[in-house]
């Protein structure tokens, strides 16, 4: 979008304005243009920026984003696709009781032991019973896949900023 003809249309505004008043008056008003044309440029970016942000916030799916060319400025909308919901993970069964048991130490600090008790306490089972569902759901839980170790990331991330 090119702001040149809302600048222009301003100046011109501005010189029909002080016309009545004489010559000296509408010099004055054509160097007042001139000077203005910069606040006046950034006064419209600000504009665009700010309806550029309102309408991403009711637009579901898709932000709005202004970007400048040299001095012209365009409003470029971006679809997100939304990544499909991960299933929750299947109840972890409780191991067979007719394996072999063995005994394990385990140490950790006191506010966590105390933090495992209240858990276990509040879902009515023993601490036994509830470290031993939780060391099963980990490891029955697949490794998350690992993180790239070059290049560019395949998702991108957009949005705005204000100042």
């Amino acid at each position: 979008m090119d702001l040149t003809p809302y600048l222009e249309s301003l100046r011109a505004d501005l010189a029909a304005a002080a016309a009545p008043a004489g010559p000296e008056t509408v010099r004055a008003a054509e160097l007042l243009g001139h000077s203005l044309e910069a606040s006046a440029r950034l006064a419209l970016l600000e504009a665009l920026s700010d309806a550029a942000a309102e309408i991403t916030t009711r637009l579901p799916g898709a932000s709005v984003e202004v970007r400048l060319r040299g001095r012209d400025a365009d409003l470029v909308v971006n679809q997100h696709t939304a990544e499909p919901p991960v299933p929750p993970a299947p109840p972890v069964p409780p191991p067979a009781p007719d394996g072999d048991l063995t005994r394990l130490t385990l140490r950790m600090p006191e506010s966590l032991k105390t933090h495992v008790e209240q858990t276990a306490a509040a879902e009515g089972i023993s601490v036994n019973a509830w470290l031993v569902r939780a060391v099963t759901q980990a490891v029955n839980v697949p490794a998350p896949p690992p993180f790239p170790t070059g290049g560019r990331s395949s998702k991108r991330i957009s949005g705005f900023f204000q100042a």
